[in-house]
């Protein structure tokens, strides 16, 4: 295995892993604790996945733009001759890194003090507002991965 090759497997399983995981949990996992969990327990169901999932989506966000720095270098020798469609999505990448530190920084700490405080109705306004984020968050992911396809000639 060449060493490109190892750091467009750990890219590509870090987006998965951070653009999958917001796909199961708005298309799957939401649905279903919605179905099946009074607002306490979905507000805690919640604050648990958020804390086991960020895990994971930091490890996508550090390993991210390392892999893809090292492709970019060995690719097109830096960021000046990468073509368009890798300049939109180092964008898109931090548009992505942008609205997950406002869930991590600002909306889950909200969420936490909701759930000690047994503020159910202040907890769902809260998860609403998260849920919103991510589902952007998902929608620009999608779009990413969609540029990263194709690579257009743009």
């Amino acid at each position: 295995m060449t060493v490109f090759a190892a750091l467009y497997a750990l890219h590509l399983l870090a987006a998965l892993v951070w653009v999958g995981g917001m796909f199961f949990a708005w298309t799957i996992l939401r649905p279903a604790a919605v179905a099946t969990l009074e607002a306490p327990e979905r507000l805690r169901l919640w604050a648990d996945v958020f804390r086991r999932f960020f895990v994971w989506v930091w490890g996508a966000v550090v390993l991210l733009p390392i892999s893809g720095t090292g492709m970019l270098h060995m690719n097109f020798s830096g960021f000046d001759n990468a073509p368009r469609y890798v300049q939109i999505m180092i964008g898109l990448f931090i548009a992505m890194l942008a609205l997950f530190m406002r869930v991590q920084a600002l909306l889950l700490p909200e969420l936490r003090r909701a759930i000690d405080a047994n503020d159910w109705p202040a907890g769902g306004a809260v998860l609403g507002r998260i849920r919103r984020v991510v589902g952007f968050n998902l929608l620009i992911g999608m779009l990413l991965v969609t540029v990263t396809a194709i690579r257009p000639s743009f």
